[in-house]
C-alpha cells in the first residue's frame, strides 16, 4: 500500500478582523500538524497572523509553528508579468522546501491566507506550481474565508450588486492603463498602489473606499468620486506614512446606470 500524501490547507482568515474567521478555518487549524507562518515584510499582518493562531487554535499539543521566509517581490522591475512569475517561482522554492523539511506523509499543514484565496491571491497558484514540479507529492484543499470585497461593502452598509446588475472586479494596474471598463457600471478596483481612482474623475461615480478592512486602524470614506477624491488622497498618504504600506479596495458605482 503507497503511503499516504502529505495533506496542505490553505486557509482563508479573513480580511483583518479576527472575528471574520469562519468555523471552518477554525476547524482547520486544529485538525493540522503543522502552521507555516509566512514571513512578510509587513510586520503588521504577521502579527496579526500570529494573534490569530493563538486566539484560535486550542488542540493540546498545539500544531507546530513553523516560520517560511519568503522573498520579496520586485515592484520597481518594468516587466510586471515576469516580476510576478519570478517572485512566485521564489514562493514556490520556498514552500517546497518547508513542506518537505517540516511534512512526513501523512501529516497535513496550513498556511494562512488573507481575504479568501481565490481571489487575486497566488497562493493556488503557488500549489499548482509545487504540483507540476513533481518533486513534493501532497493533496491540498482550500478554506474560504471572508474577503476584502465583503469587509468593504459590509462596512459601508451596501450590496455589492445592484438589482439585476453585473459588477466587474479589476485591478488598480489594469483601471490605470484602459481606463473606465466599457460597459461597466459598478467596478470594485483592488491591488491599487497609486489612486487609480483617478482615472475616473470625470466619470459621473460615487466611490464606497476602504483600507486596512476589519482593523482598528479601518478608514472609510464614500461619496461622488471627484468631491472626495482629494480626502482619500490625503488619507492614503499619511496611512501609508504611518504604517509603511497601505491595503485598500473600493467600488466605483457609476450613477447613470440608477
Amino acid at each position: 500500500m503507497p503511503p499516504a500524501l502529505r495533506h496542505v490547507v490553505a486557509v482563508g482568515v479573513g480580511a483583518g478582523d479576527p472575528e471574520h474567521m469562519t468555523v471552518a478555518a477554525i476547524s482547520a487549524l486544529n485538525n493540522v500538524d503543522v502552521i507555516f507562518e509566512l514571513e512578510r515584510a509587513t510586520t503588521d499582518l504577521t502579527a496579526a497572523r500570529e494573534a490569530i493562531v493563538r486566539r484560535f487554535v486550542q488542540r493540546t499539543p498545539p500544531p507546530r509553528l513553523v516560520r517560511v521566509h519568503e522573498p520579496a517581490r520586485d515592484r520597481t522591475a518594468s516587466a510586471y508579468t515576469r516580476a510576478v512569475n519570478d517572485w512566485r517561482a521564489g514562493r514556490a522554492d520556498a514552500w517546497e522546501a518547508a513542506i518537505v523539511s517540516e511534512l512526513a506523509d501523512g501529516q497535513s499543514g496550513a498556511f494562512l491566507v488573507w481575504g479568501d484565496p481565490s481571489l487575486y491571491d497566488s497562493t493556488i497558484a503557488v500549489l499548482d506550481e509545487l504540483l507540476a514540479r513533481g518533486r513534493v507529492s501532497f493533496e491540498y484543499e482550500v478554506i474560504p474565508g471572508i474577503s476584502s470585497i465583503q469587509a468593504l461593502t459590509a462596512a459601508h452598509r451596501i450590496p455589492l450588486n445592484r438589482v439585476a446588475g453585473a459588477v466587474q472586479i479589476t485591478t488598480g494596474r489594469l483601471l490605470a492603463g484602459g481606463g473606465w471598463p466599457a460597459g461597466a457600471t459598478d467596478v470594485v478596483v483592488m491591488l491599487d498602489g497609486h489612486g487609480a481612482y483617478r482615472t475616473a474623475l470625470t466619470e459621473p461615480v460615487d466611490i464606497y473606499w476602504g483600507a486596512y478592512l476589519g482593523t482598528p486602524d479601518e478608514l472609510l470614506v464614500a461619496g461622488p468620486l471627484d468631491e472626495v477624491a482629494g480626502e482619500i488622497d490625503r488619507l492614503r498618504e499619511t496611512a501609508r506614512e504611518r504604517h509603511g504600506w497601505i491595503m485598500d479596495t473600493y467600488l466605483l458605482r457609476s450613477r447613470t446606470a440608477e
